[in-house]
């Protein structure tokens, strides 16, 4: 099983880097090779300590029609047809993805990318662990049902979906596999406004699909403070994905959206404070809150001289700090009982001065 797998399934926060085709323009600006950006993209992120890396693999012909309208924010990217903007990033093909997976074992990262079309799930198979659907190909049940009779754990993004639409789809898998299955929330808006997260929905798929992982593909542009995707891991996204880049600065494709290496070690180091924020759910009191407890707490206290053989009444006691006697909330079983000892004014009262 590898280390991407034994993380999602393990419950561990997993930060997926997703390069998709950003590697383009990172060529482009550095002028080296597609394939030698995309290795240092996958070097970037792996030392940054993302824990896995994922691609886009298509080819514009098989994704959209020439007439296919764009959906993104046409001020950072003016393409406006799909076909056109997918056919400047579909060169790669088997050769290429199969040189970037030796890549990224070499340098300790997983390996995957999303398929877009039949051919590509084939070969994209040997070279990866978990197969990823795309929010596009969320009621493709045809080729969900394909992907997922490979036997491999699932990660499907949701985004754009109603609650049919997502049991329909986990339903799909599930007549072919039974693999871990994560289902990440997602909003289908580049960038996605922060009012548009809507991130409570990650509690609602946890409770909806309890027997899924339940994670985040996150389109919002990076904060300052990574409040986005802590508060994704706090309500209960342990698989997040985000897009990656070297340079958020660039126009057009992914970059405007994207974490680059800082924001990747920025998050890693703000969810695991948020881990040691959120600490155990067992409702019981630490041991560290042992002496506050002991000390913080009231106890029955004489506030008259009780001379021994006295019974004592109600008016005879008080409540004081600390809490090393009996607790005020056994007050009616003192009251009435006898002292077996003198019990001088303010002093704190004990099992073994009363019967």
């Amino acid at each position: 099983m590898s280390n991407l797998v034994d993380r999602i399934t393990s419950g561990q926060f997993t930060l997926i880097a997703e390069i998709g085709v950003n590697y383009y323009d990172i060529a482009d600006q550095r002028g080296i090779s597609t394939m030698e950006a995309a290795k240092l993209m996958c070097r970037e992120a792996a030392e940054a300590g993302a824990h896995a890396v994922k691609f886009q693999t298509y080819k514009a012909g098989t994704l959209a029609s020439k007439h296919s309208p764009s959906y993104w924010d046409t001020s950072e990217e003016p393409t406006t047809s799909q076909y056109e903007l997918f056919k400047k990033f579909d060169s790669f093909g088997r050769a290429e993805y199969e040189q970037l997976a030796a890549h990224c074992r070499s340098i300790g990262v997983d390996f995957c990318s999303t398929a877009f079309d039949f051919e590509s799930a084939d070969y994209l198979e040997p070279l990866m662990d978990v197969y990823k659907v795309s929010s596009s190909d969320l009621t493709n049940l045809p080729f969900i049902r394909y992907q997922a009779s490979k036997g491999k754990p699932i990660v499907m993004s949701l985004g754009a979906a109603n609650l049919s639409e997502m049991q329909a789809a986990v339903a799909a898998v599930r007549e072919v596999n039974d693999a871990p299955l994560t289902l990440l929330h997602c909003v289908l808006e580049y960038p996605t406004p922060y009012e548009d997260a809507n991130l409570r929905r990650i509690a609602a798929l946890r409770e909806a699909f309890p027997d899924c992982i339940i994670g985040y593909s996150d389109h919002c542009k990076p904060d300052v403070s990574h409040d986005v995707i802590k508060t994704a891991y706090a309500m209960g996204a342990t698989v997040v994905e985000k897009h990656f880049t070297l340079d958020k600065t660039l126009t057009g494709n992914d970059h405007y959206h994207a974490m680059d290496p800082d924001d990747v070690r920025g998050i890693l180091e703000g969810v695991e404070f948020v881990e040691k924020l959120l600490g155990s759910p067992d409702l019981a009191y630490s041991e560290t809150e042992f002496f506050a407890r002991v000390n913080a707490r009231r106890s029955l206290v004489a506030t008259c001289d009780i001379p021994a053989g006295a019974t004592i009444e109600e008016h005879m006691l008080t409540f004081k700090r600390p809490g090393t006697g009996i607790p005020p909330s056994q007050i009616a079983r003192v009251v009435g009982s006898t002292a077996r000892v003198d019990i001088p004014e303010d002093t704190t009262i004990t099992e073994e001065m009363v019967g």
